[in-house]
């Protein structure tokens, strides 16, 4: 990456203040899911995020969590997915809306809504980018 990549902070955090966070420098990845535990988790027809690496994301405030899913015990907005090496971050979370980061895949398809068209650009996946076979960093179309 250029230094310039590197060295881009961008900030949010939850409805209340009560969360805030920083992640620095590009995203290994930005994406749409459309599984039924993100659309009940986000109230929308799909959540859409963007993962740093976890080194990348440092968080003031207290965060609680359902099946890895972080959230403000205070307002319930749902901010961040910790795991050991990945912070994936809930896009509508951050400060300043993210126009450069378009997303590069989508996961869960089948269950994306028919009246909502693929992004034409992005890699589609019939499930999660965990399961067996389907590494969201290689392209794969359904």
């Amino acid at each position: 990456m250029n230094d310039e990549v590197d060295k881009i902070e961008r900030t949010g955090g939850c409805l209340c203040g009560s969360v805030r966070y920083v992640v620095t420098g590009a995203p290994l990845g930005v994406g749409l899911c459309h599984c039924q535990d993100c659309k009940r988790t986000s109230g929308s027809t799909y959540s859409a995020f963007a993962v740093w690496p976890r080194s990348a994301y440092q968080c003031k405030g207290e965060l609680a969590a359902f099946n890895g899913r972080g959230f403000c015990p205070a307002c319930g907005s749902r901010v961040v997915n910790l795991r050991d090496d990945e912070a994936e971050i809930m896009t509508g979370t951050l400060d300043d809306a993210p126009n450069d980061l378009l997303p590069t895949y989508e996961l869960w398809t089948p269950r994306r809504e028919a009246w909502l068209h693929n992004l034409p650009w992005a890699d589609q996946f019939a499930g999660d980018r965990t399961e067996e076979g389907q590494n969201w960093r290689e392209a794969r179309r359904v």
